[in-house]
């Protein structure tokens, strides 16, 4: 039965959200008169709190995800294969540290429950077996260590073909959020600091790095600064505290996918610039969606570039907030899948009940391409105070998957709201990738992975050399929940 607070919240939430971002789907979601299906839930796994990488470190990831498509394999038994899962910065308390930035290789094995069947009892979360089979570090164009410090005023010169990069304690500061890898082994890896786009070799050395345009690229008192106002004991703040134009501080690229057929990369960025209204978390709707041509890897070229409205939605308190980006999905280089969604709410935070965590179809087929344009330059707002220019139509969003519907959660021994135990969605998923259920009778069906990033919160945690504990007893596991879904045409583009 659903939590009557949530449902009224849930209810209130709806009712006012905007003309842009439609009421909840039921399951399935028309655009451009393809019809996208979504079977449900049909696996559910964790992997615990506790669990510690090779480098002695604690295990968090799920800020990123690539499934491989190529080692997929399925027969009597299930399914088996394995995915590459992204951390972020790690484990941050006050300010940030000197983490490194790593990859995380996770071996799969699945066993869907049948459409719309609840599991047997006591196996209700153990559809997804997964496993830590590796991991990587990431490192600099020399090959030195990387690092997940807050870059406090650190730009690194340019050089060659590399653009400025941001720096901290002379290290490439990274803090990842999502990752494309190809065919070859090497891979985009997007991020919140530049924001930038950056290309890794299979053995996770930096090859290249994209900067986007100016419109996105954090500025201070007329200078890039990368600062994302996460200074650790006795470090000072940036001043400004927050940028006056570009990516709002921890709003970077969040979400990043390769098309089918591999010629376009698409990076979100995860709510609107400074001077769009990003400076306000009721005005912070206008996002963008960065298409590149990706045909040349090492040389990424931006092709277009589309405003894309987030959810609109009133908080419990009555508050107006804006759903951000968390993750995307390219089905095209016109339609992407897009997760949404609220923040401070779940196992690990104070807060238990999410409002908006929210699967979108996207569609830019009829949106105005502003690549290129006046509204590349930090002078030129797209969305002055959060309110879109009239000559520019956005993109469409469709409703597809309500993440929090409980009725399908509950069938894995799982729920949205109260009590917020370890069954409650933790606040962050954040990571998206699909792979076939390679069914010849079903051509066009999916499995879509969606994980969340756990934020390292564990209550025997070790990381930079040193113990920790999670405030308020925070033990939060790295999960994934599976839908099968229908995607038409995905495997012919």
């Amino acid at each position: 039965m659903k939590n009557l607070h949530r449902t009224a919240s849930l209810g209130v939430a709806l009712a006012l959200f905007t003309a842009l971002t439609p009421a909840l789907a039921d399951s399935s979601a028309t655009v451009g008169g393809v019809s996208f299906v979504n079977k449900g839930l049909v696996g559910v796994g964790r992997i615990p709190a506790d669990l510690k990488d090779k480098f002695g470190e604690t295990f968090g990831s799920g800020s990123g995800m690539s499934i491989d498509t190529a080692g997929w394999t399925h027969d009597a038994s299930g399914y088996k294969g394995s995915l590459w899962l992204l951390p972020d910065r790690g484990y941050n308390v006050v300010g940030t540290t000197d983490y490194r930035p790593r990859l995380n290789t996770i071996r799969i094995e699945l066993t869907p429950t049948a459409l719309g069947a609840a599991p047997a009892a006591g196996q209700e979360q153990t559809g997804v077996k997964a496993t830590l089979a590796d991991s990587i570090l990431l490192t600099d164009d020399k090959g030195a260590d990387a690092t997940g410090l807050d870059p406090l005023n650190g730009v690194r010169a340019a050089n060659g073909d590399m653009p400025i990069l941001p720096e901290a304690n002379g290290k490439l500061a990274l803090d990842n959020e999502a990752i494309a890898r190809l065919p070859d082994g090497t891979m985009f890896i997007s991020d919140e600091y530049g924001p930038n786009i950056y290309r890794f070799s299979a053995d996770g050395h930096l090859m290249s790095a994209t900067q986007p345009p100016a419109a996105l690229v954090p500025m201070r008192k007329g200078k890039p600064n990368f600062a994302s106002d996460n200074p650790g004991p006795g470090a000072a703040e940036p001043d400004p505290k927050d940028p006056e134009t570009g990516r709002q501080n921890n709003q970077g690229l969040e979400g990043m996918a390769l098309t089918p057929d591999g010629k376009s990369l698409i990076a979100v960025l995860q709510s609107a610039p400074r001077q769009d209204g990003g400076d306000s978390g009721a005005t912070r709707q206008n996002t963008r969606a960065l298409v590149y041509d990706a045909t040349d890897p090492a040389h990424l070229r931006l092709a277009h570039e589309y405003v894309v409205p987030l959810p609109v939605f009133k908080d419990d308190k009555g508050k107006t907030k804006i759903a951000a980006q968390s993750e995307i999905v390219a089905l095209s280089d016109k339609t992407f899948l897009m997760l949404a969604r609220d923040s401070g709410n779940g196992q690990g935070v104070k807060g238990d009940t999410s409002l908006v965590r929210q699967i979108f179809v996207v569609d830019v087929s009829a949106a105005t391409d502003i690549a290129g344009g006046a509204f590349d330059a930090a002078d030129k707002p797209v969305a002055p105070k959060g309110v879109l220019d009239p000559s520019v139509t956005p993109a469409k969003l469709t409703p597809f998957i309500d993440i929090n519907d409980n009725k399908e959660l509950g069938r894995f021994g799982l729920h949205d709201g109260k009590p917020n135990d370890k069954n409650n969605l933790s606040e962050k998923w954040e990571a998206m990738s699909v792979v076939s259920v390679l069914d010849p009778a079903l051509p066009d069906d999916y499995f879509l992975f969606v994980g969340n990033d756990n934020d390292f919160l564990a209550q025997d945690g070790f990381q930079v050399g040193a113990p920790y504990k999670a405030e308020d007893g925070a033990d939060v596991d790295t999960m994934f929940l599976v839908y099968q879904v229908t995607l038409p045409g995905l495997a012919k583009k």
